[in-house]
Parts: structure tokens; sequence; C-alpha cells
């Protein structure tokens, strides 16, 4: 089968097409063709070896995958990578059903963005009826679904963030009250003027650095900011307790893996997600299409970030 191996840790430019033997599935596993992949931040982190999991070579990168067992189920899953490949091998318990009328990408983007930006609201921030939330990268595949969730959830306001006049409106498009430039200088000022001169209540923050940094300053007493990406690749600068206890805020970490095997943290919600999707309440955004052998494109446009929504890899081309 053809497969995009990495044997070395980089960039994008370590990403190679390749032949490789096709996997053979174990106890409790599913082969899936892989029809579509999809791409993440987490699998640049993954290439470069600057991931919260360490990784391994010789690797072929890739955490979700949709497509077709041999019965002719069409699933999408998790996978623990591998999925960047014409075939992958995925835990049977991890693999869903698609719906009828929902697509490969749509599909695609609630595997992982989708969520996330379910458990960065309910579980992580525990949002309340009324509350304001940030969203930060509005645009992007986590962001894009986090703002429609958070209007689902019942936010009294979604302030968006986003580095383009474009991704802006399309956060206004998808349910936010406001979008605003998310770069840091002035960031702080710029979330409470949106928020109508009060701070915040919820900031669901991916970059990192001094956008972290603005985001916790502009958080209200029993504030919570959940993190969960490092895009900048610049680290923010370190929290202190005193910080926190004298606004009465939180700083809440999350990482989508260690919600797998927990009971209702994976099955449920993405049931409910693809229940939502199907009947038109949420609108997963298809980023690029790029075929399997640019997957080094991908990873540039992603990291230079050029793009919007969920960006998949088809694995036919």
């Amino acid at each position: 089968m053809r497969a995009i191996q990495i044997t070395e840790f980089g960039g994008p430019e370590v990403l190679r097409q390749v032949e490789l033997p096709d996997p053979v599935p174990g106890p409790g596993q599913l082969l899936v063709e892989v029809t579509s992949a999809g791409v993440n931040y987490a699998d640049t982190h993954m290439v470069e070896n600057s991931y919260l999991s360490k990784a391994t070579l010789p690797l072929v990168p890739g955490a979700e995958v949709a497509g077709r067992t041999p019965d002719g189920r069409r699933v999408v899953a998790l996978t623990d990578n591998g999925g960047y490949a014409e075939k992958a091998v995925v835990e049977e318990f991890l693999a869903h059903d698609i719906p009828e009328g929902v697509t490969d990408g749509q599909a695609l983007a609630l595997v992982v963005q989708g969520l996330t930006a379910w458990h960065l609201l309910r579980t992580s921030a525990r949002i309340a009826e009324g509350e304001s939330v940030v969203v930060h990268a509005a645009a992007g595949g986590t962001g894009s679904l986090a703002v429609q969730l958070a209007k689902e959830f019942g936010a009294g306001r979604v302030i968006a963030t986003a580095s383009s006049k474009e991704k802006r409106d399309l956060a206004l498009e998808l349910g936010a009250d406001v979008a605003l430039d998310g770069a840091a200088e002035g960031l702080k000022e710029r979330l409470t003027e949106a928020n109508g001169g009060k701070k915040v209540d919820i900031v669901l923050e991916m970059t990192g650095g001094p956008v972290f940094d603005a985001s916790l300053a502009a958080l209200a007493p029993f504030g919570r900011l959940v993190t969960y990406g490092l895009a900048s690749r610049v680290p923010p600068t370190p929290v202190q307790a005193a910080q926190l206890m004298g606004r009465s805020r939180a700083v809440v970490g999350f990482w989508l893996m260690h919600c797998l095997g927990r009971p209702g943290m994976y099955r449920e919600p993405m049931a409910e997600l693809l229940a939502m999707t199907a009947d038109g309440r949420l609108r997963p955004q298809e980023g690029g299409v790029y075929p399997l052998s640019e997957v080094a494109r991908a990873h540039e446009d992603l990291r230079a970030r050029r793009t919007y929504g969920k960006l998949t890899l088809d694995a036919a081309r």
C-alpha cells in the first residue's frame, strides 16, 4: 500500500511517500480501506517530535481516518498513528458508523476537533448558561466547531478571534457575536471591549506565547482559560499561583487522549456530534483536500495559517 512515512524528525520536508506492507488487524481491531485521512496541528508536532507523547521512528503519521471496513460499513475512527495511508488498522471501539448525508470531511472534522471542542466547553470549562466565551483561531477546525457549540450550549456572548477578515467573517457566519483580530498586542483590551467592558468568563486557547498571557489577563473572577495547543511554538509566561488566587481564575489543560476509554467521554459525545451534523444543527467546515502525495504542502499551509476548517488527504491520489 501507499503510505506517508517519516524516518527522521523535522518539518514537512521529512514526510515521504513509500510502499509498505498492508497492516494486519489483531483481536478487537478493524482494517479500514481509507478514503480520506484527517490532518491536525498535532500531526505537525508529531512529525517534529514536539508532541505531548514522544514518537518512535519509523512512523506513519495520521490520527484519524474515514473509509470502508471489509463488511462494507462506512466508518470514521481515531488511530494510534498510521492514518496517512491507503489502509489503516483501528481499534473497533474507536470506530463510528458515519450517518447518511454526512461526508468524510465532516466526519473527520468531528473525531478530533469536534470532540475537542465539545470537551473544552463541557468538561474543562464547564460552560454555564449566559457566560461569555472567547474562541481563538475561530475559523480553524476546532475553533469553527467551538463557536457553534458554544451557542448551542447557551453561551451569552461568543467572541471569536482570527488572523484575517475572511476568517473573521466566517466566524460571524457560524454564530459568533463579534470577531476580532487575534494578534497579541492589545488583545486583553479588545476582548474586554468586545464583552461590553467586562472581563470574559471562558477562553479556549491553543496559540501559546503572548496570546495566552493576554487571554489570562482578560479573565473575569471565576473565569477559566482552557489551553489545548501551542501553535505558535512559543511557551507562555509561567503562571504563578498568586495570579490565579488573586482573581479566582483557573487555567485548565486539555488533551483528548485522556478521554479515550473513559465512560461517557468518547462514544457518547461523538454520537451527539454526528447526529447534530446529520440534522443540520452543526456545520463542520471542510477546508482544503490534498492528495496523499502532497501531504507536505498540507502541513506547510496549516503551519502558515493559510487554511480554515478541516484539512483532509485524499487517499486515492
